[in-house]
C-alpha cells in the first residue's frame, strides 16, 4: 500500500508538473546578472501594459523564513554567518558555487507565489534568482522570458549612480574594499554562467552595456516578448 500511495503522488506531482506551463502563459519573465536593469525595465513595462510587477528580491526575506534548513542548507548556513564570513573571508568562486539564491534555493516559492496571483492582467517577474534551467520547463511561450546580461562597467556605473559612499552593506565588513571586489568578481562569474546556460537552453539574452539607454533596453526587452 505504501508504494502505491507513493506512487499515486509520484503520478500527481509529475501531472501538475506538466499543468504549470499552462498555468503560467500569462508570465513574463526577466532574469539576469546583478545590476543590469532588470528592476527598471519590469516596472517600466509592467506601467506600460498595466501588468503586475512581482519582483524577486522584494519576497527574499519572507522566503527566507518560509524554508528550513533540510530545504534550503545553503540558504541556512549564510544566514549563520557573520558579514566577514559571508563577503571578506571566502573567494569570489566560494561565495558563488554556495550562494543559496545561484543554487535555486527558494525557487519553489517564487512559483507558489505566482500561482496565487490572478491570470488577469499578466504578471511580469524580474529578478537575479530566476535561473533558465528552472524557468525554461515553465515556459509554454519560449518569447516570454529574456536574460539581461550587463558587462562589468555596466553593473559598476549603475551600483555608483544609486549607492552614496560609505553606503550599503559592504561598509559591515571590516573591509568593504575587499568584500566589494569578492562581490563584483562572483557577479561576474554569475553573470557569464548565466550567459552560458541560457544559450545552452537557446533561451534568450541582451548584452547591457553603458552605451545603451533605459528607452533602448525597455524597447529590446518589448521586442524580445513579442509586444
Amino acid at each position: 500500500m505504501g508504494q502505491e500511495r507513493d506512487a499515486a503522488r509520484t503520478a500527481e506531482e509529475l501531472a501538475d508538473a506538466a499543468a504549470l506551463p499552462a498555468r503560467l502563459r500569462h508570465v513574463y519573465w526577466i532574469g539576469g546578472g546583478s545590476g543590469a536593469g532588470k528592476s527598471t525595465i519590469a516596472r517600466r513595462l509592467a506601467d506600460r501594459y498595466g501588468w503586475h510587477l512581482y519582483a524577486t528580491d522584494d519576497v527574499m526575506r519572507d522566503h527566507a523564513g518560509r524554508t528550513t534548513p533540510e530545504e534550503a542548507p545553503f540558504l541556512h548556513e549564510f544566514m549563520a554567518m557573520d558579514m566577514d564570513e559571508r563577503w571578506v573571508d571566502r573567494s569570489p568562486e566560494a561565495m558563488l558555487e554556495t550562494f543559496h539564491w545561484f543554487r535555486g534555493e527558494g525557487f519553489g516559492l517564487i512559483v507558489e507565489d505566482l500561482l496565487h496571483l490572478p491570470q488577469n492582467p499578466c504578471v511580469i517577474v524580474e529578478g537575479f534568482r530566476l535561473l533558465p534551467h528552472l524557468v525554461k520547463p515553465l515556459l509554454a511561450v519560449p518569447e516570454h522570458a529574456v536574460w539581461l546580461l550587463p558587462t562589468p562597467d555596466f553593473r559598476q556605473a549603475a551600483i555608483r549612480s544609486r549607492s552614496r559612499p560609505e553606503e550599503g552593506f559592504v561598509w559591515r565588513t571590516s573591509d568593504p574594499a575587499k568584500a566589494g571586489w569578492n562581490i563584483a568578481e562572483r557577479d561576474r562569474m554569475y553573470t557569464r554562467r548565466l550567459q552560458q546556460e541560457a544559450e545552452c537552453l537557446q533561451l534568450r539574452t541582451l548584452q547591457v552595456d553603458t552605451s545603451m539607454t533605459e528607452d533602448d533596453l525597455g524597447e529590446q526587452v518589448a521586442t524580445a516578448f513579442g509586444l
